[in-house]
């Protein structure tokens, strides 16, 4: 058990310190950067979806007054490894999906790179692509694992001869879109060649890690890339991996006679060049005795991967351990197609994978009699089932009945269809949040003492508009004892010590556990009065607990939704998200977090639907204008809660991620509310009107 620190400024409503920076426009973002004489790069990009280039005639676009240089593969500088094909950038004429980049310009302005980038003429051998997913395509193959590192697939007991000896069986296919990561700020790289070392002002969830990831790929040591990100304008997964137009930055910087080289993705650019969420195919089924009482889970998913580099969703990992069965099967198969490499979406795995469960657990609820909270309390586990071990902290049922309660779930007519408001058809649903907790260890903070009084506290964390200056100021401020007023912090630079990417709901624990442990090396090393300029360095300490136990966070999701009755259209008029996160550092950006999860995932369920042409290997609603999220009009009452609790095993903070539990289960709360409203189950998101005409 880990030993907590002291709270004084953690846990209190800290106004965001980055706030008024950003109200007034003075937070500097990637593209912002003030270079001295930059150039601007806009790239060219293949019109097929499989073959190679046969011809590529730049003259026109060379001939354009502004234009500094046209870059092909036929003249791109050579990369030091190519063993990843989606940063092996303009190294061959191969291409292996619509929209990847065959050239670019460099010029003077955006706009003469963009229109010289009009000129260059491409042309192609094309092959026979394939960028259809199918539950029985004939190409499905088992990865050796899935994203995370889990296993590809799980067994125990026997789900066959359970499920044909069930009760109530529930076995129906499940389907999630591909959906697009569209942070307000595109994704968007400055590149500067200085001798031998690269600089990146890099709109990044993790400077290191892009660092890490750049520095083999130019035949670069480390010490010689830096990275800067100070602010970022949102990621949600899509910016925690580097992609290939931080490689076309700096190929393009390296020809560009010395200058800086401006990059930013349009929002058309982004939707094959920025990773999407994998579309899935979820087949469910449940077993049950007629008391509700499950004796069968399995969940077998079929996803799609990119051709060129695989991808694997972990869709059917949160179904091992959500509720107590005696059998249990998951598995994964991935077709390989021509298509953009998807990755990291908010809430990966957990997101995509709890939609067909829980919607099924509201099917299973309605066949055995039951509620559908009172059926998730008969199937409350008391340890974890895919692991066996102990839950380090689980509260899943507080959080369902705390919802209830707030909600009005009493109020609900089990009966579905039988409550009209005006025309409109109204419906309550919920279903169950999880996600997983994990705390890096290997971050290293400094904390240095200045001469004005104030303490210097350094770490190269990201922070993504979630509020990271914030809450490490205040975690720095309990560490050294000391008003958070006195607190400098500096993030969002690889000259600062290592740090972890923003992702996967473990950025502030993982940081906030190094700055802690630096905290301790100074007052050790200089007391409770240092002298000006004294210094302190340490690394997070593991925790064994994080062996012995399972550690998740856990929600409930509450949605009323309303369906016309005439046109089908579908509003969210209410929805309560209730979490158990461990402690919370900040409720104010706490809030934020919980609620933007639960924003999302309204769009998931009612508007996000990234439609590939499977002729043209092509996303065709690839901007904001045919690609619908939420807009203000969309996002009436939402509301989200915590139960008030410290995990004590989860390293010193005592705290759990927060960024990914609000979209887990929001979009399946969502559609049982619709089925609870109309009397029509819908398995497949989008819940678009049409669905609900019959």
């Amino acid at each position: 058990m880990s030993e907590l620190i002291e709270s004084r400024a953690i846990g209190t409503d800290l106004r965001r310190l980055d706030g008024l920076a950003k109200v007034r426009g003075t937070a500097p973002y990637a593209f912002d950067q003030p270079v001295e004489n930059p150039a601007y790069l806009y790239p060219v990009q293949a019109t097929i979806a499989l073959g190679k280039v046969s011809r590529i005639d730049t003259g026109d676009a060379e001939a354009l007054d502004g234009v500094i240089a046209v870059i092909t593969h036929l003249n791109a500088p050579k990369l030091a490894q190519t063993d990843d094909a989606e940063y092996t950038v303009l190294q061959g004429p191969e291409v292996g999906f619509r929209g990847q980049f065959v050239g670019a310009v460099i010029a003077e302005s955006l706009e003469t790179a963009r229109h010289a980038a009009g000129l260059v003429t491409v042309e192609y051998e094309a092959d026979e692509h394939d960028a259809l997913l199918t539950s029985d395509h004939p190409g499905l193959y088992a990865p050796e694992e899935v994203n995370g590192g889990f296993d590809t697939d799980t067994a125990e007991g026997d789900v066959e001869a359970a499920l044909s000896e069930a009760a109530v069986v529930i076995d129906h296919v499940y389907t999630t879109p591909a959906e697009h990561n569209n942070p307000m700020e595109p994704h968007a790289t400055v590149a500067v060649w200085e001798g031998g070392a690269l600089t990146l002002y890099d709109s990044t969830q993790g400077v290191h890690p892009v660092r890490k990831t750049i520095a083999p790929i130019f035949g670069l040591e480390p010490e010689n890339v830096r990275v800067i990100a100070p602010h970022v304008g949102g990621g949600f997964g899509s910016k925690g991996l580097p992609h290939a137009h931080v490689i076309l930055a700096a190929l393009a910087a390296q020809c560009s006679n010395g200058r800086p080289v401006k990059f930013a993705l349009t929002r058309q650019q982004m939707f094959s060049l920025a990773g999407y969420r994998t579309p899935t195919i979820q087949h469910v089924r449940l077993g049950a005795t007629e008391d509700g009482h499950l004796t069968a889970v399995c969940q077998d998913v079929v996803e799609p991967t990119s051709r060129i580099k695989e991808f694997a969703e972990q869709t059917g990992v949160p179904a091992r351990m959500m509720y107590a069965s005696p059998n249990r099967k998951t598995t994964h198969r991935l077709a390989k197609l021509d298509i953009p490499v998807p990755s990291w979406m908010r809430g990966p795995g957990e997101c995509p994978g709890m939609f067909g469960p829980e919607v099924a657990m509201d099917e299973l609820a309605e066949a055995c009699g039951l509620d559908p909270i009172e059926l998730r309390v008969r199937n409350e586990p008391q340890i974890d089932p895919d692991s066996g071990k102990p839950f380090s902290s689980r509260h899943l049922l507080e959080c369902l009945a705390k919802g209830a309660e707030r909600f009005g779930w009493d109020r609900r007519n089990a009966r579905p269809g039988s409550r009209e408001e005006d025309g409109w058809l109204v419906g309550l649903g919920v279903a169950s949040s999880t996600y997983p907790f994990s705390r890096v260890p290997e971050n290293t903070a400094r904390i240095r003492f200045n001469a004005d009084g104030n303490y210097a506290v350094q770490i190269g964390a990201a922070d993504l508009g979630t509020g990271t200056w914030t809450t490490l100021t205040q975690i720095a401020a309990d560490a050294l004892d000391c008003p958070v007023e006195r607190i400098r912090l500096e993030i969002g630079d690889t000259s600062l010590p290592v740090a972890s990417v923003a992702g996967g709901s473990s950025g502030t624990a993982s940081w906030g556990g190094a700055i802690i442990a630096a905290a301790a090396a100074f007052r050790t090393q200089h007391g409770d009065n240092p002298e000006a300029w004294a210094q302190a360095q340490a690394q997070g300490m593991k925790d064994p607990d994080t062996e012995r136990y399972a550690m998740h966070s856990f929600g409930a999701q509450f949605a009323e939704t309303r369906v016309h009755a005439d046109t089908g259209e579908v509003r969210v008029s209410r929805m309560l998200g209730v979490f158990s996160a461990g402690r919370i550092i900040n409720p104010r950006t706490a809030r934020s977090q919980f609620i933007g999860g639960m924003t999302m995932g309204i769009g998931m369920a009612l508007h996000e639907d990234g439609v590939m042409d499977a002729r043209f290997g092509k996303v065709m609603n690839h901007d904001l204008a045919e690609y619908h999220i939420p807009a203000n009009a969309d996002i009436e009452d939402v509301d989200a809660i915590w139960l008030e609790e410290t995990d004590h095993r989860a390293g010193p903070l005592g705290a759990r991620g927060i960024g990914e539990i609000g979209i887990v289960g929001a979009a399946a709360a969502i559609a049982n509310a619709t089925y609870n409203a109309t009397g029509i189950r819908v398995r497949g998101l989008p819940l678009t009107p049409d669905k609900f005409l019959s």
